[in-house]
Parts: C-alpha cells; sequence; structure tokens
C-alpha cells in the first residue's frame, strides 16, 4: 500500500459532502450515498475488483453518486466542482491501482459511479452500435450478439471492465491483430468537459478526439457515451485452451517458439501463453496456451500444426462456436446469458506491471525466466501477441504508442488472499524483483508499459489541492516516469491538449495527465 492512501477528518468529509449532496438534490439528481448512509460501504465496493483498496487505512470518498442520464452527470461534474470536491469516475471498478475510487494526500473527492448509465443501441444494418460508458464489455458483446451472430466488437476479455476504462487507454483484446484496439474503433464519443459543457467529435475537435481514445481515463472529463464501429466475423469461431506441464527446459523451448509464433501468424489468429509462478509437488512448471481464430477448425488447426508442431495439436484439442458463446467461453463464463452479469468476476489482491518484448528472448534466457518464476509466490505473466494489424498503425494514430516493432506484452501479476494480507509486501517486492530483472529483455528508452494495466511504480503525480495544480517541473516529472512509459512521444501532444481542454486540472489523479501553466505552455514554443 502507498503511504499516502490516508483517511481524511471524518467531519471534514461529511460537510463537504453534505454541500455536494444539497447541490444535487436542488438539481433533481436524488441518486446518490454519503459515508452516513447505511448502503454506502456496499455500493463504494460493489465494483472495487482489487480488494488492496478495500482496506480500512483507504481514503474513502465523501460521496458517491450514480447518473442515471446525461444531464445527472453533468449536474455531478458541476457540483462537485462547486463543492471543491475532486471527482473520480468509475465505470467497472477494474483500475489497477484504484485511481477511478481513491485519492491522494488528504484531498476531499467525491467518486461518480457510471454503474447506471449502461444502455446499448445497436445497429446492426450500419454495424454501429452506442454504448454509455458504463455498460461494461459483457454488456456490449451480448447486446451485439444478440443482434447479429456476424458482428463483434474488438475489446478485452473480462467481462466486468467498465468501456468507459477500458477504451481510454486503448483497449486491447483477442480481436485486436485483426482488427486493432478497442479505441481506433470509436467513431464519435460525447463527452462532459470540466465546465459541464456536452460536446460530441464534432465540438471537441480533433485533439480532444484522439485524446481520449487511448490516452487514459481521468484527465478529460466524463466521456457519456461512445459511437462504436463494430467488425465482421464468421458465423463460427474457432477456440482452444492448451495447457502443458513438464521440466523447465521443456516448457521454456514452448515458450520460445511461441515468441516467433503468435506475433505472426495471420490477423485472423490470436494464441497467447499464460505461465504460472511456483512449480508443481513434482517439480514440474506449466505454460497455457489459449488461442481464438476467426476461421473453422479444420483451418485452424493446419494453420497452427505447420507454424507451431511442437504444441502438438490435435482435433479435440479445439472447438467451434459462436463469436457471442467464445466471449463466454474467454471470460470463464458458463453460457452467452451470463454476460451482462457484472458480478461474476472474483475479486482479489493483486499487483500488476506490465512490459513489451521487440526482439525473441533466446531460449537459454527463457529457461532462466523460467527458473525464476519458478520461485515466486502466487500470480502468473500473461503473454499477447501482437502484430497482425496492430504493426500496421501508425504510432500515433491514437495516444497508445505500442504498435509496431513489438512483439507482443508482457502482464506480470501476483495475488493473495486476506489470510496472506501480512505477507502482501513480500509478495509485491518479488514482483518489483522479478520485473528489474526483466530489464534487459524488453523495451528500452522508454521501458513501455500499457495505461490500462495501472502501476504507480512508474512514479506519481504528488496532488494536494483538489484542483491538482501543476508547474512546468510537475509536467516534466510525468513526461520521465509514467508518461513516456504509457505514451512515448504522444505524450507532449497530450499535454498540449490537457493544457487547452482542462487548464485548471480539474480532472486528475495519481497517473492523470498535466496541464502547463501559462508561461510554460509560452516557454515550450
Amino acid at each position: 500500500m502507498h503511504e499516502n492512501y490516508l483517511q481524511p477528518s471524518p467531519t471534514h468529509r461529511y460537510t463537504v459532502g453534505s454541500n455536494f449532496s444539497s447541490c444535487l438534490v436542488s438539481n433533481s439528481v436524488s441518486n446518490f450515498s454519503l459515508p452516513t448512509s447505511p448502503d454506502y460501504s456496499a455500493l463504494l465496493n460493489s465494483s472495487i475488483f482489487n480488494l488492496r483498496f478495500t482496506l480500512p487505512n483507504v481514503t474513502r470518498p465523501a460521496a458517491i453518486v450514480f447518473p442515471g442520464s446525461r444531464d445527472d452527470l453533468r449536474q455531478a461534474v458541476l457540483c462537485a466542482r462547486g463543492s471543491s470536491l475532486a471527482i473520480r469516475t468509475r465505470s467497472g471498478g477494474h483500475s489497477y491501482e484504484g485511481l477511478s475510487y481513491t485519492t491522494e494526500n488528504h484531498i476531499p473527492f467525491v467518486v461518480v459511479d457510471l454503474a447506471n448509465l449502461n444502455r446499448i443501441r445497436v445497429d446492426s444494418g450500419s454495424a454501429t452500435a452506442w454504448a454509455e460508458s458504463g455498460a461494461t464489455v459483457g454488456q456490449l458483446y451480448y447486446a451485439v450478439g444478440r443482434s447479429s451472430r456476424s458482428l463483434a466488437f474488438p475489446a478485452g476479455s473480462g467481462s466486468t471492465v467498465g468501456l468507459g476504462g477500458l477504451v481510454s487507454g486503448g483497449g486491447f483484446g483477442l480481436l485486436s491483430r485483426k482488427f486493432t484496439l478497442a479505441a481506433d474503433n470509436v467513431l464519435d464519443a460525447v463527452l462532459i468537459d470540466p465546465r459541464g459543457q456536452v460536446l460530441d467529435r464534432s465540438t471537441m475537435g480533433d485533439d480532444l478526439f484522439w485524446a481520449i481514445r487511448g490516452g487514459g481515463g481521468g484527465s478529460w472529463g466524463v466521456v457519456y457515451a461512445w459511437k462504436l464501429r463494430l467488425v465482421p466475423v464468421p458465423l463460427n469461431v474457432t477456440v482452444l485452451t492448451v495447457g502443458r506441464t513438464g521440466p523447465i527446459e521443456l516448457v521454456a523451448g514452448l515458450v520460445h517458439k511461441w515468441q516467433y509464433v503468435g506475433p505472426d501468424l495471420p490477423d485472423e489468429f490470436y494464441l497467447s501463453a499464460y505461465i504460472p509462478t511456483g512449480r508443481s509437488t513434482d517439480g514440474n512448471v506449466s505454460v497455457t496456451f489459449q488461442g481464438q481464430v476467426l476461421a473453422a477448425k479444420d483451418s485452424a488447426l493446419s494453420v497452427l500444426n505447420q507454424s507451431f508442431p511442437e504444441l502438438g495439436l490435435a482435433e479435440v484439442d479445439l472447438s467451434e462456436m459462436s463469436w457471442i458463446e467464445s466471449a463466454a467461453y474467454f471470460a470463464g463464463l458458463s453460457t452467452a446469458d451470463d454476460l451482462p452479469n457484472r458480478r461474476r468476476q472474483a475479486k482479489q489482491y493483486s499487483k500488476s506491471k506490465s512490459d513489451y518484448v521487440q526482439a525473441p528472448i533466446s531460449m537459454r534466457d527463457i529457461v532462466r525466466i523460467a527458473r525464476y518464476l519458478s520461485t515466486g509466490p502466487t500470480g502468473s505473466i500473461q503473454l499477447d501477441p501482437y502484430g497482425g494489424a496492430m504493426a500496421q498503425v501508425g504510432r500515433n494514430k491514437t495516444p497508445f504508442p505500442h504498435r509496431v516493432g513489438n512483439l507482443y506484452s508482457i502482464q506480470y501479476t501476483v495475488n493473495w488472499d486476506l489470510l496472506q494480507e501480512a505477507r502482501a509486501e513480500e509478495y509485491i517486492r518479488w514482483l518489483r524483483s522479478f520485473y528489474m530483472y526483466m530489464a534487459p529483455y524488453v523495451s528500452k528508452d522508454p521501458r513501455a508499459a500499457y495505461v490500462n494495466y495501472l502501476d504507480l511504480d512508474l512514479g506519481m503525480n504528488n496532488w494536494r489541492r483538489t484542483d491538482g495544480g501543476s508547474s512546468v517541473g510537475a509536467v516534466a516529472r510525468a513526461r520521465s516516469s509514467f508518461g513516456t512509459a504509457y505514451f512515448g512521444k504522444n505524450f507532449d501532444r497530450l499535454v498540449r491538449t490537457k493544457t487547452m481542454v482542462d487548464p485548471g486540472n480539474v480532472f486528475n489523479n495519481a497517473q492523470s495527465i498535466l496541464p502547463l501553466p501559462v508561461i510554460g505552455l509560452y516557454n515550450s514554443n
């Protein structure tokens, strides 16, 4: 836990919360909860999937509001500003560092929870959909699947992830090697800006429309809804989940070969590798390969056996199903009817980090990495293949820069339960040490990271005012820490956009984009 997640004075919190609630009521917004409300804790915790942020030393908001309409959302923003409350916007609650529902340094804040803004309208004729930001990935998938068996949307596999956060950070998923990111398939958006203005693509301007599609959440305002381009899929797709267990050298050999296969398969193929930490009782280690192929089973099997014969796939390892059924399959759900359920995903205590690999790691070093992993606490690394369409999009098309030149991403995770909480720092230290061990094998200058896998170890803004404040020095510190890691050379355009759109830094968090003060803006030209 970071030291700056501390409780503010209860009396002060209730006072500012009361001012905020009075403003809401006077503007006909009735669905909110204060710390004195009997349902407050249950509502706050309902969408917290990383249990690290339910512990007693985490700062709690002065109020939680659940807008039910665009005007409710606008009033929530204006009332928070009028009550001198920082704003944290939560769409699904999957922020790896809790940035959508926590704050820093005793700053009083309100959570604007978008869970009730979850309406979706699919137009299969034009292959588009309007989806409110509080809808989950599973709710979107379900709506699209009910509308058409031959349409889909390229987003993640977690069905309870909120669209607002996912699209704001880019949104890589199983279809991204064919259709790139969720953010690349946004056609329009409706945004509530820091002044309470309602803007669409035509009125927000090119820079802001660019920034909200991959520039991270919590910096620009609140996106009320997205217009999404749906993509064509065959009536049946092929899926597979194949595990292999054996000595470290065997598993390392499969992972080593995967580096040359996963990123180089035809665009219709997605094949990832998942490696848990630790060893089995007989000293073996394991790896699981998961795949989705936009083709029939016999065609998929032929290509995979030709490209990756070491995996030894058989026909029984592959299954054909509709795309919507595959979405449920990869979300770990029994049926597609479970996709809209916001509460299906298990909660856990966890810490994650991320990397990008740009050149294959040698067999010798993969063996060493596998040995290091075998010593770890409960956790895993997930290798997601890039290449395909991901390598055909320019690094500056959206703020997400991790395109051409990247073979695959790595997500590192350790997790534990409440009984192991006393050892949490030990587990996190192990993860950090493994991350440092991986430095020679991953991207450099900068060492890149994925903003949807938030990692406060990269650096933090250190707000001491509700509006965040900013300075030329603060922008420089952000650039050299998390800014270029997440956004590469796109960071400076994000700063310029932030300076134009939100010069008062109304929307801020520990890793938000900062505005330049006016003097800094002039000096940078």
